[in-house]
């Protein structure tokens, strides 16, 4: 119940109060999701790695994420050729499934659960999710509405790609940006999360009820919150991961689906119904599931 209380209610909160905002105004998602993905993400991505130290467990995060992401491609891939669907369906799920929400949801637990040394681990992956969203969540995000030569295009034109070369290029050289700039880099990257958690809760408006495809979201729900922690279980017996860092990664690996993909889902068109849809029922399912995956970590 503490967990509920002072992690995911509020979390909730938020998304309620998009949900409402959209009932109440209906507003156009688009040039909202643009500036969250062209404004903000970039100076979030900036202010992270700006600040962060790299060491060897941020490698090990390095090699579990990427192990973790093809696993659950791999499966989506099987899945959606075994079913027949097209490749927008297919995308739609890989952004469902593939990616987790780390930030909004995952730290704030993390934080809860293992203390400051558990939300060290938490941030560091954080980081690494984000650039792994922008890169390959845009790809499969444009890919599935436009095209893989868009998909392409629009990795490669996303200003987090460059917010993250420019941060670790000045890590490197030992150059500091000045104080009043970084300022107003670190007010963007602090609205970024609330902002992508109402247009979350924004997008959750528009769904219409009685259009859930229930077959397609009970196996992404299941894949992202029962079979992605279980196969974070098995990366971690193989990595030389302590004890902490392995709790770290499977609690992250066990959360919803990525708010920023319903973003994405958005902007490019790539099935945004199910997408949401697939977030809001992992979201809430995820209360329960999250805390037994606790209890049994300890």
């Amino acid at each position: 119940m503490g967990i509920f209380l002072s992690v995911v209610l509020p979390v909730i909160c938020v998304f309620a109060i998009g949900f409402a905002v959209q009932k109440w105004q209906n507003l156009d998602l688009k040039p909202i999701s643009t500036v969250a993905v062209y404004v903000m993400t970039p100076a979030l991505v900036f202010r992270t790695f700006y600040e962060s130290d790299v060491d060897i467990q941020y490698l090990y995060m390095v090699i579990f994420s990427i192990i973790l992401f093809f696993a659950l491609i791999i499966i989506n891939k099987i899945y959606a050729r075994l079913m027949r669907y097209p490749s927008s369906l297919e995308s739609g799920l890989i952004l469902s499934t593939a990616f987790m929400n780390t930030g909004n949801y995952g730290a704030p637990i993390i934080l809860f659960a293992y203390g400051e040394a558990g939300f060290a681990y938490a941030v560091s992956f954080l980081v690494f999710q984000s650039i792994m969203m922008n890169f390959f969540g845009v790809y499969y995000a444009a890919r599935g509405g436009t095209g893989i030569k868009t998909a392409v295009k629009a990795v490669l034109a996303m200003p987090a790609t460059y917010a993250f070369i420019l941060a670790l290029s000045l890590k490197a050289s030992g150059l500091s940006i000045p104080g009043n700039l970084f300022q107003t880099v670190d007010i963007i990257a602090e609205a970024t999360i609330p902002t992508v958690m109402i247009i979350l809760g924004m997008q959750l408006a528009r769904i219409e009820w009685g259009s859930f495809d229930w077959g397609k979201i009970s196996y992404a729900t299941v894949l992202r919150l029962l079979v992605s922690p279980l196969i974070a279980w098995l990366i971690t017996l193989i990595l030389p991961v302590n004890d902490l860092l392995a709790k770290v990664l499977i609690v992250s690996a066990a959360m919803p689906s990525a708010a920023m993909m319903v973003i994405y889902s958005v902007q490019f068109d790539t099935k945004p119904k199910l997408v949401s849809s697939i977030t809001f029922v992992s979201t809430i399912l995820s209360i329960f599931t999250l805390t037994v995956l606790l209890i049994i970590l300890g």
